[in-house]
């Protein structure tokens, strides 16, 4: 062999060394998934499955004194599962507010948030379940922070408000299963979920998904905790397992048409729709038919507006236990009549609602 014959095949050899070497520490490719294709996750976020929490106030906007303190221990849940999905093999992360604490800013704050993930923004309005579900935008989707059912004894345990149970064919689900049943729509799966232990037994239907436990719920406002550090860990763990093995997950579909429903529970109420034509009303709960998911959803949301109006029950029982509480509701009384008297009269017009113009839509608010 000559010495120029040596060199290049010296310099085969090296070049096949580092390329194995480069492979060895790039993340394995996602099954069923070609060659550098890229890997789109959609991250969703509530804030009542998160690690280190046992007080419901750090969910709440309205209450200053502990929502900071939330704030911190979502960015900490969603940058150990960001880290996790760039583990596994993500090329692009978005981040988006499926939580809805009243803050008028995305509950996750940037600056404390995993610079490589991107938050979802839209110059309008937008439910983040079904309004951004659109084909070749994501290749899978996870949620973080997740709470159970109504009915579940969870922390915090309820679906889309206090008080309401979604059915899909005559089953209660959760609002991860809302999320997972939306993308589903354009063939995307979700692939991991985190909460505490009742969410676990509640998505015991979606077998595939990588699942972190975060907290041990004792009721509704009690938990036993585990150690953060180990609950990110795990989610760090999972979530990069959850995405080199995309292409085991489930698209989750439902047969159309479907019935759908809505069952309320206290505060809310259903019973003022009892005996109106048209509706099937049965203990405390309304069904019907609907053609596809999203019309399933719209016409959940639409009873969701009605159930809700038992709320200012509670208000007024509020109200009345104040020193001047007979004062107040007096004067409500006045003002509702007044309100009627003065709209009749032509004294009186609705507010016309005023469109922002800048882009500052994140989601739930």
């Amino acid at each position: 062999m000559t010495k120029s014959r040596l060199s290049s095949a010296a310099a085969h050899f090296l070049i096949l060394v580092f390329t194995a070497a480069a492979m060895s520490s790039r993340a394995p490719t996602p099954a069923g998934r070609a060659l550098g294709a890229p890997i789109r996750i959609l991250v969703y976020h509530d804030m009542e499955g998160l690690a280190g929490q046992d007080d419901w106030r750090t969910f709440l906007f309205s209450h200053p004194e502990k929502y900071p303190e939330g704030q911190k221990m979502l960015a900490a849940d969603l940058n150990a599962v960001i880290d996790g999905l760039f583990a596994g093999g993500a090329t692009s992360v978005d981040v988006v507010d499926a939580h809805g604490s009243g803050n008028p800013d995305p509950d996750v704050r940037r600056d404390l948030l995993d610079p490589r993930a991107k938050q979802v923004f839209r110059d309008k309005p937008f439910d983040p379940y079904v309004d951004i579900t659109e084909p070749n935008t994501y290749d899978a989707v996870v949620a973080v922070a997740m709470h159970a059912k109504t009915g579940s004894k969870g922390f915090a345990s309820h679906t889309i408000t206090l008080g309401m149970d979604m059915l899909l064919n005559g089953k209660s689900i959760t609002e991860s299963e809302i999320v997972g049943y939306s993308w589903g729509r354009v063939g995307v799966p979700m692939i991991f979920v985190s909460g505490d232990d009742h969410l676990k037994k509640d998505l015991e239907v979606m077998p595939w998904i990588e699942f972190v436990v975060t907290k041990k719920a004792t009721s509704a406002s009690t938990v036993e905790l585990r150690p953060v550090e180990e609950v990110h860990a795990e989610m760090r763990e999972k979530a990069a397992r959850a995405v080199r093995n995309i292409g085991k997950a489930q698209i989750m579909k439902l047969s159309t048409p479907m019935q759908a429903g809505l069952h309320a529970v206290p505060p809310a109420s259903l019973a003022s729709l009892n005996g109106v034509p048209g509706i099937n009303y049965a203990n405390e709960t309304v069904t019907f038919t609907a053609p596809d998911f999203r019309a399933a959803y719209d016409g959940v949301i639409a009873l969701v507006g009605a159930a809700r109006a038992t709320y200012p029950q509670v208000l007024t029982e509020t109200v009345r236990k104040q020193p001047d509480g007979q004062k107040i509701m007096a004067e409500y009384g006045d003002a509702l009549f007044e309100r009627w008297m003065d709209y009749e009269s032509g004294r009186w017009k609705p507010p016309a609602q005023v469109a922002r113009t800048s882009k500052a839509y994140h989601g739930d608010r």
